[in-house]
């Protein structure tokens, strides 16, 4: 029955994606068709094969390893300041992405991830019926994160279409950093956020080749990468390291705030309705739910996290499936961690926007105005994911 639901599923995400086209004649149905059975393939190897079980295992423990190295610098600098036994998500979650980025920072220096983003970008370029630029950006956003990713395409940022400039945002949006890779991995199991990653990638090709289509010449197939100003080995790793604390700043006060709110929310709906705010955003998105594959039963309370993410962050929901008090199935647990691991959420259009914004203001002004388009998108490729992942589960 579960077969039935998930195929049901994908024909409901693929006709909302329709609904939105802005140019229904010239969708490319066969790269569609390709990218969706590659994504059922991929799933089916890592998730339910030993070769997967050996690929996530190695990914997971290369990521414990990093978290280790992590640990050394965060005990020396704040050792003793938690009670022992007590694991704060500051120290434990946040900080180490501090060193990730430092060893992003290293990587791009030695002209490593440039290579791996502009190699890969050009073998999916054959593979989704896009342009090298548009691969490039999915795969540049995956590696660097959503709003570093547009300073190294300044040069072209100026001269894109408005149907090319949706593409690379919403490439951004459905893709994680791997900078904080690590500290999803630490919330979720880490077969789910590798699973995510790669699904995410090829969705968001096809939820914009269905939403916003169109036909690249080859003169404008082109790509043409920012090179950083040069630097010495030193700078870039002060920079990156800085970088790196200032994200682990924000998210911890966005889950400051976000969590207190969402707090005060559930308290007054509480005294007010006899229920809580996220009960009622629960039954607003168990119909997405019960698309994904996820029962009816489990519907409500799986909607209920789906809605904080969207209208929160990924963390906050993160933190409310890994120590609520949900119960949910192993099955369910799966296809809610897929569907957590993106920026599809309403903060980020504000970090896309502002991103552009000021590399340039014309180009800013002009993702402004389809800000929310953006999040339809890259939501419908979180529910795309997680009903792929609903058929080997």
């Amino acid at each position: 029955m579960h077969y039935i639901i998930s195929i049901l599923g994908i024909f409901v995400v693929l006709f909302l994606a329709w609904l939105a086209s802005t140019n229904r004649k010239d969708i490319k149905f066969k790269p569609i068709i390709a990218m969706i059975v590659i994504q059922i393939l991929l799933s089916l190897l890592l998730l339910n094969t030993e070769v997967g079980l050996i690929i996530i295992k190695g990914i997971a423990t290369v990521f414990g390893t990093l978290l280790e190295f992590a640990n050394e610098g965060i005990s020396f600098v704040f050792g003793g300041l938690a009670n022992e036994g007590e694991s704060p998500f500051f120290l434990n979650v946040l900080l180490p992405i501090v060193f990730i980025s430092a060893l992003i920072g290293i990587l791009q220096h030695l002209k490593i991830l440039p290579f791996l983003m502009k190699g890969i970008g050009l073998l999916l370029s054959k593979i989704n019926g896009l342009g090298k630029l548009e691969s490039y950006n999915a795969v540049a956003s995956l590696m660097v994160g959503q709003s570093e990713v547009f300073i190294t395409l300044k040069k072209q940022l100026g001269l894109l279409s408005k149907q090319r400039l949706y593409t690379l945002c919403a490439s951004a949006m459905s893709t994680v950093s791997m900078s904080i890779v690590g500290a999803y991995m630490t919330m979720l199991e880490p077969k789910y956020v590798v699973t995510a990653l790669v699904l995410n990638l090829f969705g968001g090709f096809i939820i914009v080749s269905i939403i916003n289509p169109y036909t690249i010449g080859p003169s404008e197939d082109i790509l043409e990468i920012q090179e950083h100003e040069k630097q010495s080995f030193f700078e870039m790793l002060g920079e990156y390291i800085l970088d790196g604390f200032k994200v682990a700043v924000i998210v911890g006060a966005m889950l400051i705030g976000f969590i207190a709110l969402m707090a005060g929310f559930n308290h007054v709906f509480e005294l007010i309705f006899n229920i809580s705010f996220q009960t009622i955003l629960g039954y607003v998105f168990a119909p997405i739910a019960l698309i994904m594959g996820i029962p009816f039963s489990e519907a409500v309370n799986a909607g209920s996290i789906m809605a904080t993410k969207l209208l929160t962050n990924e963390f906050v929901a993160m933190l409310d499936l890994s120590g609520g008090n949900h119960h949910f199935s192993e099955r369910t647990t799966g296809i809610l961690s897929v569907f957590l691991v993106s920026f599809a959420n309403f903060s980020s259009i504000g970090i896309i926007v502002g991103a552009v914004k000021s590399l340039n203001e014309k180009q800013g002004n002009v993702v402004a105005r389809f800000g929310l388009k953006l999040l339809y998108g890259a939501t419908l490729v979180s529910i795309l994911s997680s009903i792929i992942v609903s058929f080997v589960l």
